[in-house]
């Protein structure tokens, strides 16, 4: 089957400049403010801000991928790794890992999240199927109801650890304040992947939006597909949550928007969504760290309150088309 990608370049590129341009000139903004010149020069620059600016584009660029992955293939655009509960199920990996001490091991917290984020969509993929064919409303309501359950164990570990409880939070709210190379380091190689592994298959994922009897008939093998996509993607997830915590709404507004500008091929939405999900936690993580300086703002928190009435507003000018 022939998989090239029907993106245009002119605006892949235009995206790829806006974003790094972007990126400059929110190293420059913080509680110390660097001129251009004075930025490449200076350690706070270089140890602490850069990787931060870096993880962020990447974490943007993983949850939208992954939401644009998950739309497709639950056929549903409300779907995105933090309303099915794939993002609290990762949470609940790492705050095992922190109370069990494994979080001082290099992958430890990446491994806990990847292996309750996995429990958790098999789970949640075993309850809303019916035979070969997966009840959208099943899926939402168990995607809802695992998170809030999660959410109170979560709670309920804290109260039982309350000398943790701040390592804890970090989680289930939010934040690159403690980025690090060493995080840059472990999720690129897992974001990069994956990403390619969802362009490879954005082909088959415009023809899963059929149906997959439609898409089995037309070549595609729908449950290799399936498994392949939802195991990468989660990967992403579990690994982004690993480094910053739970974050929302980026996977599911990105693709939408560009849906809605760009039409609702995969080729076109999945390689838009890696800029413009990048670009959008960068501008909120910059928001969270010089709106109340030298306080901070849970990075989640602020995604959720801009992607919460974006998403609404979309819903009601495009329910026709939805």
């Amino acid at each position: 089957m022939k998989r090239t990608s029907h993106s245009n370049p002119l605006i892949v590129c235009t995206l790829a400049v806006v974003l790094l341009l972007a990126m400059m000139g929110c190293a420059m903004l913080g509680v110390v403010h660097f001129s251009w010149s004075e930025m490449w020069t200076s350690p706070i620059f270089w140890n602490l801000r850069l990787p931060r600016i870096i993880l962020s584009v990447l974490v943007g660029s993983a949850l939208s991928v992954c939401g644009a992955g998950y739309q497709s293939v639950f056929r549903n655009p409300l779907t995105d790794p933090y309303v099915l509960g794939i993002s609290s199920g990762a949470s609940l990996g790492a705050t095992i890992a922190i109370l069990s001490g494994l979080h001082t091991h290099l992958l430890g917290i990446g491994s806990c999240a990847l292996i309750t984020a996995i429990l958790t969509i098999l789970f949640i993929y075993r309850i809303a199927s019916i035979g070969n064919r997966l009840h959208t409303t099943t899926l939402l309501l168990t995607g809802v109801c695992i998170t809030f359950l999660i959410t109170s164990v979560i709670s309920f570990l804290m109260v039982l650890h309350q000398d943790k409880m701040d390592s804890i939070i970090f989680w289930t709210m939010g934040s690159f304040g403690s980025a690090s190379w060493l995080d840059v380091i472990i999720v690129a190689p897992v974001t990069l992947i994956g990403i390619l592994v969802v362009l490879y298959f954005s082909n088959d994922l415009n023809l899963l939006l059929a149906g997959s009897e439609t898409a089995q008939s037309l070549g595609v093998e729908v449950e290799m597909v399936k498994r392949c996509l939802l195991f990468f993607t989660t990967l992403m997830v579990a690994f982004c949550v690993s480094t910053c915590g739970v974050i929302g709404f980026v996977g599911l507004v990105v693709p939408h928007c560009i849906r809605l500008v760009f039409g609702a091929d995969n080729r076109k939405v999945v390689p838009y969504s890696i800029f413009v999900g990048g670009l959008f936690l960068l501008i909120c993580d910059t928001l969270a760290r010089t709106l109340l300086q030298p306080s901070e703002l849970p990075v989640g928190s602020l995604t959720a309150l801009i992607g919460a009435p974006l998403f609404i507003y979309l819903l009601y000018k495009s329910k026709q088309r939805i």
